[in-house]
C-alpha cells in the first residue's frame, strides 16, 4: 500500500494572543504576551491568579439555543476554532452533506459542568432539576460530541485524552489515518477550558509562577529565573487532509504533516519528566518524516517554564540539535501553558510561521541556565525562510508527542 501525503488545508484558532490566524501572527511576529490575572483566582484561595486572558464567544445569533445548551466553554472555543478552520480550506455546509469527514480532539476535563452538577443535586436533592445540558457539557468526549452534531461530521469521531500532549496527538492520530487511506479528511484540534475552578489542583501542586507584579514576564521557558508555569487555554483545529485530494478540489494547501512520533517513560512519578522519552519522541518524528535532525530549521520546544520540566527537554534536544541550525523558542513564553489545546495551537502557531517566514521569539530568555545555554535559542523574532519545524508536546503520566511538519 502507498502510503499518502498528509496537507493542512485549513487552520483555526481561539486564545489568548488573538481570535483569529492573522491577530495571531501579529501577536507571535511582535512577541506580545497573551497573560493577565484573573481577579476572582484571588477570592477563590489561588496562590497565583495569573492566566492567559481568553474572552468568551457570543454564539447566540451563530447557533440556536438547543445546539448552544450542550456546549461547555471549552467546546465554545472549539466551535469558532473549527468554523475559521473549515471557511480557510473551503468547506461549506453543502461539503460537509455530501462528503464523510472525521473529528478527533483532544480534550482533558469540564470542570463547570461537573461542579454545577454536584452543586443542584446538594441544593434540591432532585436530579429533575439538571436538565439535560450538563450531562452533555460534562463528558470528557463533550468537545467531538458537540463538533460532530452540529458540523454535520460522519467520519472518525473520538477524544483524546493525553493531558498536555492531547492535542498533539489528536494531530497525529489523524495524519495517520489519513496516510494509512481510512480517512480523506479529519479535522483535528486540542481544545482546553480556562475557568478559575479548571486549575486549582494545579496551583495547588505549587506549578504555577507566582510574578504577579510582571504578568508578561512570568512565563519564562529555559530561563534561569523561571518560577513555574502559567495555566491558558481556549482551542486550535486544522483541517487535515490527503494531499491529492486536496489537489484536487483546488484547496489551499498551508503545510504538509510529515512525521509523528511518540512514547511513554514508563517510570519515575506520575509527573516527572525524561529526557530519554523525550529524545525518542522527537527521533521517532523525524524517521517518520523522512528527516534528519540537520534538517530542522526551528522546533518548537514544549517547553512549559517549569525548573524540572525545561531541565529535561534542554537535555533531549541537546542531544539531537546542539550544534546544529535549528533555532528554538516555546511560544509558550507568551501563552503560558494552554494544557490540552498547546499541542494543537502550537502547530497552528508553527505553521503561521512556517507562511510568514519567521520564528516567533522566547520571550523573557534572558539568562540560560547550564542546560540552556547549549541550545540556540531565538530570544527576539528572527526573520527567515522555514522549511522542516519540529513541535514538542509532553504531558503528565509520561505520554509524549512530537510533529514534524513541512513546506509545500
Amino acid at each position: 500500500m502507498v502510503e499518502r501525503r498528509v496537507a493542512v488545508t485549513g487552520i483555526g484558532i481561539w486564545g489568548c494572543l488573538g481570535q483569529s490566524t492573522d491577530a495571531v501572527r501579529d501577536s507571535l511576529f511582535a512577541g506580545r504576551s497573551g497573560i493577565g490575572i484573573e481577579e476572582i483566582r484571588k477570592e477563590y484561595g489561588y496562590r497565583s491568579p495569573l492566566t492567559g486572558i481568553v474572552p468568551r464567544p457570543v454564539l447566540k445569533g451563530l447557533l440556536d439555543r438547543r445546539q448552544r445548551v450542550g456546549m461547555p466553554e471549552e467546546a465554545e472555543y472549539a466551535y469558532m476554532a473549527s468554523r475559521d478552520a473549515f471557511a480557510a480550506a473551503g468547506i461549506d455546509e453543502d461539503y460537509l452533506y455530501a462528503n464523510e469527514v472525521g473529528v478527533i480532539f483532544g480534550n482533558d476535563s469540564s470542570s463547570v459542568p461537573v461542579i454545577e452538577t454536584a452543586r443542584l443535586m446538594e441544593q434540591h436533592k432532585d436530579s429533575a432539576m439538571l436538565g439535560s445540558g450538563l450531562i452533555f457539557q460534562s463528558m470528557n468526549s463533550t468537545v467531538n460530541m458537540n463538533i460532530s452534531t452540529i458540523f454535520h461530521l460522519r467520519g472518525v469521531n473520538f477524544t483524546v485524552s493525553a493531558a498536555c500532549a492531547s492535542g498533539s496527538h489528536s494531530i497525529g492520530l489523524g495524519y495517520m489515518l489519513i496516510r494509512q487511506g481510512l480517512q480523506d479528511m479529519v479535522l483535528c484540534g486540542g481544545a482546553q477550558e480556562v475557568n478559575h475552578y479548571s486549575m486549582a489542583s494545579f496551583d495547588a501542586l505549587s506549578a504555577f509562577s507566582t510574578r504577579v507584579d510582571d504578568p508578561s514576564g512570568a512565563s519564562r521557558p529555559f530561563d534561569r529565573d523561571r518560577d513555574g508555569l502559567v495555566p491558558s487555554g481556549g482551542a486550535a483545529a486544522l483541517v487535515l487532509e490527503d494531499y491529492e485530494h486536496a489537489v484536487k478540489r483546488g484547496a489551499p494547501i498551508l503545510a504538509e504533516i510529515s512525521g509523528y512520533g511518540f512514547s511513554s517513560n514508563g517510570s519515575g512519578g506520575i509527573s516527572q519528566p525524561n529526557s530519554d522519552a523525550s529524545y525518542l519522541a522527537m527521533s521517532r518524528a523525524l524517521k517518520d518524516a523522512g528527516v534528519t535532525a540537520d534538517d530542522v530549521d526551528y522546533i518548537n520546544a514544549h517547553a512549559t517554564s517549569t525548573p524540572q520540566g525545561d531541565m529535561f527537554e534542554a537535555i533531549a534536544l541537546a542531544r539531537l540539535f546542539e550544534g546544529r541550525k535549528a533555532w528554538i523558542s516555546s511560544t509558550k513564553s507568551m501563552t503560558g501553558h494552554e494544557c490540552w489545546m498547546a499541542g494543537a495551537s502550537e502547530i497552528v502557531y508553527s505553521i503561521l510561521m512556517l507562511r510568514g517566514d519567521f520564528i516567533a521569539p522566547n520571550i523573557n530568555f534572558e539568562n540560560p541556565d547550564e542546560h540552556s545555554a547549549r541550545l540556540r535559542i531565538a530570544a527576539k523574532t528572527r526573520e527567515q525562510k522555514l522549511d522542516v519545524i519540529l513541535s514538542n508536546s509532553f504531558g503528565f503520566g509520561g505520554t509524549n508527542s512530537a510533529l514534524v511538519i513541512k513546506r509545500i
